[in-house]
């Protein structure tokens, strides 16, 4: 017999049976197992609730159209990319689309398992929270400083009843006014020096003005009485004596007085000392007339310092203009960035920072991050802001940044005068601090050796390609046909093994298949491959061109009984065609083994190009000249003597051939009229050549 189901507490039923010579049933042993019920129940749902979870996608289409900032975030919840909106749904679309041609946003959706958003009232309110957040989690794919480092800046301590000057690594603090940042801590202390030998100031530092801040903090309402008792019993410290700090440890200064000499100390630290150095002249001039020469002397020192300064720091810009220009010099993954502090038109100093993305990142993305970076940090703030390339939001950022400094601060890009000369100059010395940064810390051995390692796993090698031998072939419609093979040895040019070919096949019209056999056959001849001369066995064969230049390799190295590992580089998606996969491989976009490849390919093409227009200037310097009546051997070595190439003889004048000894000037006219002939030829069927496919 059996007892009838009993309902459990989420309405399920459980059967019970209780016969003869059997004990009931416990509750417990109910309860037991109406719990169990419940969990396997709950599992059920929590697996229908995640396959059910809405995509991505689904989510964006009910995000706001409000302005705000977005979140990236990985399976950990882990911020992997911030930035703002001025409508959240249709930027959030443009990455779920892949309609962002940026080159990290696929790398970034595929690293991407949610997002969260912020909605704000306006861009300038997203632009303040997009710098705070990146501030706050420093995401992986936002642009930041390479080396994290805190730089060194002059503070000034405006809290205080005195303000003291320091130099200072700290993070910003309220109450304290901060110039920078200074990437050289020479050049900060020693301006910290310059500065108090023209005002004196008190050093934060010093153990006097600590012991009277010490006191003012005791007694904050008796600011008065402080200084009587300093004056009555202060002991003067030594910047005191060599005049260079204004006597607050002995009361020789009123906290009035003082924070005139704060006032004048926060110009002059801001570039601005027209006004500084005229009220210096004023009172100089005041001195004189009072007698008082020993104060007039002691002011004409401090503007002899400023003309010194002066003598050191080139004038730029005409006019007094306050500008920060901005130079970038982008490599595949790091880049340098300058910046030309521009204060009343002379270079007042000059910041060198090393970034965490270079080519991998868009140009404006770069430009624009860095700018918010760097302003974020510094409260000297200019006029006018120079960058290299227009901005999306350069709109928002000089409002954040007229906001910020109280008057109209504009962004532009210099296209021409002396601004765009400053900025030619800013991405010279960007270029240089990259190449120092990479000496110093040995960048490019280390990213080398990742890129082998990385070739080692990617491409299944026995062991990282050592010597990797490149081929390239050069030709216009199977013209002067010639072919480049270019050596790294341990991931760096090795020159001298590099070689070059005359493509000795005829062909009617370009053909790399044939061409590309050719090569392979004679560089990898046994009498070849025993020659010194053509160095040791590749570990790695790269051949620029994809699946039809790596067929031609596998079939002529087959025929040769060669096994090397070799891969096919396609030009359009650099994607790396192999002989034991259909599909391609795909390096990492920004990764340093896909910057070592195109690197290669790159000088295996520049190398093949170069040589393929040395002969084709040279026949076609032989053609034509061959075509001018009057000019034989002797006339066309004289020509060549007198120009040094073709190019140089195209452009001179009928005058100037006339003008070389042993050319007659009926020949020279003949020779001028032949080329000028040839140009126009050569103009109108240029864009009809490149139109057919030219393949160099």
């Amino acid at each position: 017999m059996t007892e009838p189901h009993q309902p459990t507490a989420d309405g399920a039923t459980l059967e019970t049976p209780a016969t003869a010579g059997q004990q009931p049933v416990t509750d417990d042993a109910k309860l037991t197992c109406a719990l169990t019920h419940l969990d396997t129940r709950a599992a059920a749902e929590a697996r229908n609730r995640a396959a059910h979870a809405p995509t991505i996608a689904e989510q964006v289409a009910a995000a706001p159209i409000d302005p705000g900032c977005y979140l990236w975030k990985d399976a950990e919840g882990n911020v992997l990319y911030v930035g703002k909106a001025k409508n959240l749904r249709a930027r959030l679309r443009q990455y779920v689309q892949l309609t962002d041609e940026r080159p990290m946003v696929p790398r970034l959706m595929a690293a991407t398992a949610g997002f969260d958003y912020v909605v704000v009232g306006s861009e300038h309110e997203a632009l303040v929270l997009e710098i705070n957040l990146i501030h706050q989690y420093r995401p992986p794919f936002n642009v930041d400083l390479k080396d994290d480092k805190s730089y060194p800046y002059i503070a000034i301590t405006k809290d205080d009843v005195y303000p003291a000057i320091k130099y200072t690594r700290e993070r910003h603090r309220a109450g304290t006014r901060y110039f920078g940042p200074y990437t050289d801590a020479r050049a900060a202390r020693a301006t910290i020096d310059v500065v108090r030998k023209v005002m004196p100031m008190c050093l934060a530092t010093c153990a006097e003005w600590k012991r009277v801040r010490r006191q003012l903090e005791a007694h904050p309402e008796q600011t008065d009485v402080v200084a009587l008792a300093q004056a009555e019993n202060g002991r003067p410290c030594f910047d005191y004596h060599v005049g260079r700090g204004p006597g607050v440890c002995a009361g020789c200064v009123t906290p009035e007085e003082y924070a005139e000499n704060v006032r004048a100390v926060e110009h002059f630290l801001a570039g601005h000392r027209g006004q500084f150095v005229s009220e210096l002249k004023a009172e100089m001039a005041d001195a004189a007339a009072e007698l008082d020469f020993e104060r007039a002397a002691r002011i004409k020192r401090r503007l002899q310092v400023i003309d010194g300064l002066d003598d050191k720091q080139r004038v730029v810009l005409s006019g007094s203009q306050d500008v920060d220009v901005f130079g970038f010099w982008r490599e595949e993954t790091i880049a340098g960035a300058c910046v030309f502090v521009v204060r009343e038109g002379r270079v007042s100093r000059t910041c060198e920072f090393v970034l965490d993305k270079g080519l991998d990142v868009g140009e404006e993305e770069l430009v624009s991050g860095f700018v918010k970076r760097y302003y974020d940090e510094t409260s000297d703030l200019p006029l006018e802001v120079d960058v290299p390339v227009e901005l999306a939001d350069a709109e928002t950022l000089a409002g954040w940044l007229t906001a910020r400094r109280g008057r109209n601060v504009s962004v532009h890009v210099p296209r021409r005068g002396q601004k765009a000369r400053l900025a030619e100059m800013s991405v010279s010395n960007a270029r240089h601090y990259l190449a120092r940064y990479e000496l110093r810390t040995g960048y490019e051995d280390k990213r080398t050796n990742e890129a082998l390692l990385q070739l080692e796993s990617a491409l299944a090698l026995d062991e990282p390609p050592m010597r990797i031998e490149c081929f390239d072939i050069s030709t216009i419609h199977g013209k002067h046909t010639v072919a480049s093979m270019v050596v790294f040895t341990g991931g760096k040019p090795d020159k001298g093994q590099y070689r070059r070919f005359k493509i000795k096949t005829e062909l009617d019209e370009a053909n790399d298949f044939v061409s590309m056999s050719e090569v392979l056959a004679r560089r990898y001849a046994p009498e070849r491959m025993a020659d010194e001369r053509f160095g040791a066995r590749p570990d790695l064969l790269i051949l620029d061109g994809g699946k039809p230049q790596l067929t031609a390799a596998m079939e002529q190295l087959g025929e040769l009984g060669l096994n090397i590992p070799m891969a096919g580089l396609a030009k359009s998606d650099e994607e790396l065609f192999v002989p034991w996969d259909d599909m391609p491989v795909v390096l990492p976009s920004g990764s340093a083994s896909l910057y070592l490849v195109k690197r290669v390919r790159d000088e295996a093409h520049r190398f093949a190009i170069t040589f393929h227009r040395e002969l084709r200037g040279k026949a076609m310097t032989v053609s034509i000249l061959d075509e001018v009546p009057g000019v034989g051997e002797k006339r066309k070595r004289a020509l060549r003597r007198a120009f040094g190439s073709m190019k140089r003889l195209r452009e001179a004048t009928e005058a100037q051939i006339a003008a070389v000894p042993g050319i007659p000037a009926e020949v020279a006219h003949e020779v001028y009229t032949t080329l000028r002939a040839w140009d126009e030829e050569l103009d109108d069927g240029r864009e009809r050549a490149l139109g057919e496919g030219t393949a160099e």
